[in-house]
């Protein structure tokens, strides 16, 4: 017999140890080796002082990535200074400056009178705020964080997708890294023996510095057809925020005679959208500093492609479609909003939209009705690796080609990650396949039409028959629309179940979310594992009723959580002490 507890387990930790402060673990960040001279360098502080400076900001919010949040303590410092000594220099600069002859003639002494009010000193008092955490990708600048301290501009530290933002200027900081040159220059002579092959150098932002080294450096070399790329604000620019040569900029179809040599790994996305454009991609990787033996890597995308028509073949049938709007801050994003939204409904589609902040498998796992997902947002956020979801996830531009027929959809093996490429594309041919050939729309024809004469949808990944692709353009419920011959504000809101074949109908119109939920999903929420009624005729102690409401403050407030916490836990000490002892 083993030996028995004589008291239950402590599972909760004492009163008075509550709020005990731990001990600081020991920075282990590379940056707390840098000096302040070094870490100015590495975060360009006289840059983003000249600038706030010029433009005289107030708030001023500093926006970090994951890997450099350790830094921020040290750089909001760097900034502080001098911030605060241009304020003492600004005030007596002036006085100063009317010392050195400015004050000939009794107009300038007033003007200088004037300059030193002190309102206008105390008026640009700057303050500076570090945003902790991003809502949605860190490449995107923050905007609604930033809102948050009311901020008049963002510092953006670190690589960045330069999508133009809606509301706040931005001063973005890449926060160049060091390269070794030499190794660079080998391993392009390795990888291009010929002095006069077109190639085009970029780079990732981080590494953009060192890129007018390694072209000069080529040049001595021998090299004659070279371009040298800088960094521009325009995704949808032939090579995304890249300058391009004369003759591309004049006729871009001439980019295929080109070779890109990128150095460091480049998004994703940008190696799709290029995998069309450019006649071959070659990477240099900076991951391995300690080798200069490093040969770039032939980029292949053959396969990458490949899968993301694969997903576009399988989300042809999809009934219902659920938006991700996965940023707040670039700009033009709610035009593409509408635009993907009139796509789906023209196919005869429903869809949803979401605002989930940063994405992740668990978050759309909850909406099992969804389909599909399209996500608008950055061109570099909106390439998303959904292999680990519940349900493919695709970008605005793969839409449209799942929404097409199958005899109209064809893959040419070009790719847009830039939504503003889809915004700006003339939208005839859409206007076209709207219309029938006798000028009627699509929805007028399905109503004089019988359901059977529907062509047939089969789903190419299992060779299934369809029926119910296109919800929205079924017109059997359509001619039950009336519900009892009600109307009004309760009507619309009212959710009807219709009989067995029909779809569910919230104020007259289709709802396959509704139906869904009515005919498929087995649980609905807190409650729902219960048949409660609420009759009229039954007692009032059966009737539900708005208890207390609001927020406890205060000794009270913390009174009430404490005990309320101690009861459970007594709760569950018994418990264990009873099982333990039984």
């Amino acid at each position: 017999m083993g030996t028995q507890m004589e008291a239950a387990p402590v599972l909760s930790t004492p009163d008075d140890r509550l709020f005990e402060l731990t001990e600081p673990v020991a920075p282990t960040h590379a940056s707390q080796r840098l000096s302040d001279a070094e870490l100015s360098i590495t975060y360009d502080i006289e840059r983003t002082l000249k600038e706030i400076r010029q433009a005289r900001y107030k708030r001023i919010a500093l926006q970090f990535p994951d890997d450099m949040l350790p830094d921020a303590p040290r750089v909001f410092q760097l900034l502080s200074r001098g911030l605060n000594s241009e304020e003492v220099a600004s005030a007596n600069g002036t006085s100063a400056g009317q010392a050195n002859g400015q004050t000939g003639t009794e107009g300038n002494i007033t003007e200088g009178v004037s300059q030193l009010s002190v309102d206008e000193q105390e008026t640009w008092s700057p303050q500076l705020y570090i945003l902790a955490d991003t809502s949605y990708g860190t490449c995107c600048v923050d905007e609604v964080a930033a809102e948050h301290v009311d901020a008049d501009v963002a510092v953006h530290y670190g690589r960045s997708c330069l999508s133009p933002t809606a509301r706040l200027p931005v001063i973005y900081v890449f926060t160049n890294k060091p390269l070794s040159i030499d190794p660079v220059v080998e391993a392009f002579k390795t990888t291009y023996t010929d002095p006069t092959t077109k190639v085009i150098i970029a780079a990732d932002v981080t590494y953009s510095g060192h890129i007018q080294d390694v072209y000069k450096r080529l040049v001595d070399d021998g090299y004659s057809n070279l371009f040298a790329t800088e960094v521009i604000h325009e995704p949808s620019s032939a090579i995304p925020n890249r300058s391009v040569p004369v003759s591309v900029r004049e006729a871009p179809d001439t980019l295929s005679e080109w070779q890109l040599f990128h150095i460091s790994d480049p998004p994703t996305a940008l190696l799709l959208t290029l995998a069309s454009r450019v006649a071959a991609i070659h990477i240099y990787p900076t991951n391995n500093p300690g080798n200069n033996s490093v040969k770039p890597l032939p980029a292949s995308t053959a396969a990458l492609l490949g899968r993301r028509y694969a997903l576009i073949t399988r989300l042809t049938t999809v009934p219902i479609w659920g938006i991700l709007i996965n940023t707040l801050s670039v700009k033009n994003y709610m035009g593409i909003v509408d635009h993907v939204k009139e796509k789906i409904a023209a196919a005869g589609k429903k869809s949803y939209m979401f605002v989930v902040g940063k994405l992740n498998a668990a978050k759309i796992a909850n909406f099992s009705e969804i389909g599909g997902w399209v996500v608008i947002g950055c061109w570099e956020s909106s390439l998303v690796d959904s292999k680990d979801f519940f349900t493919p996830v695709i970008t605005p531009f793969e839409l449209e080609l799942a929404l097409k027929s199958d005899d109209e959809r064809v893959w040419t093996g070009s790719w847009q990650s830039n939504f503003q490429a889809i915004l700006d594309k003339p939208n005839g041919e859409s206007d076209e396949t709207d219309q029938t050939s006798n000028g009627a729309t699509i929805d007028e024809e399905d109503d004089m039409s019988e359901p059977e004469s529907a062509p047939p949808e089969f789903d190419l990944r299992t060779g299934r028959y369809v029926s119910h692709s296109r919800p929205m353009r079924d017109p059997a419920p359509r001619a039950s629309a009336a519900i009892d011959g009600s109307s009004g504000p309760s009507a619309a809101r009212a959710l009807a179940r219709r009989a067995k074949g029909d779809l569910a109908m919230i104020g007259g119109a289709v709802s396959p979310g509704a139906e869904f939920l009515r005919s498929q999903r087995t649980w609905k929420g807190l409650g729902s594992d219960f048949d409660i009624r609420y009759d009229e005729e039954e007692s009032d102690s059966t009737l539900v009723k708005e208890g207390r409401k609001g927020i406890a403050r205060g000794v009270y407030g913390w009174r009430i959580r404490r005990e309320t916490l101690a009861g459970f836990l007594s709760i569950f000490e018994h418990q264990v002490h009873t099982q333990y002892t039984s």
